[in-house]
């Protein structure tokens, strides 16, 4: 199973981690020195969730972001769930 939200379409974005040595030119050093650079992977925050769908009285298993529950939060679930099956996928 793919790392990616149903909602929100999150997925695994690329970035960088920095390996940093120096004293901090506040401080009376010479400043903060990049000494290392690291390809690391942004995850994004997914969990998965059984909501309560009322209109076709029965539970469904959705894997999402938790942006993606502030959004159902917000819209709510009949909105989204026709949002997904328009776009073609099984819910």
């Amino acid at each position: 199973m793919s790392k990616r939200c149903q909602v929100t379409g999150k997925i695994p974005v690329r970035g960088n981690s920095y390996a940093i040595r120096g004293i901090v030119k506040k401080k009376k050093g010479i400043g903060l020195k990049v000494t290392g650079i690291k390809k690391r992977r942004f995850q994004p925050n997914l969990k998965k969730k059984r909501l309560w769908f009322a209109e076709e009285n029965r539970f469904i298993t959705l894997r999402l972001s938790t942006n993606a529950l502030r959004t159902i939060d917000k819209v709510g679930l009949p909105t989204i769930i026709r949002e997904l099956r328009a776009k073609g996928e099984h819910v």
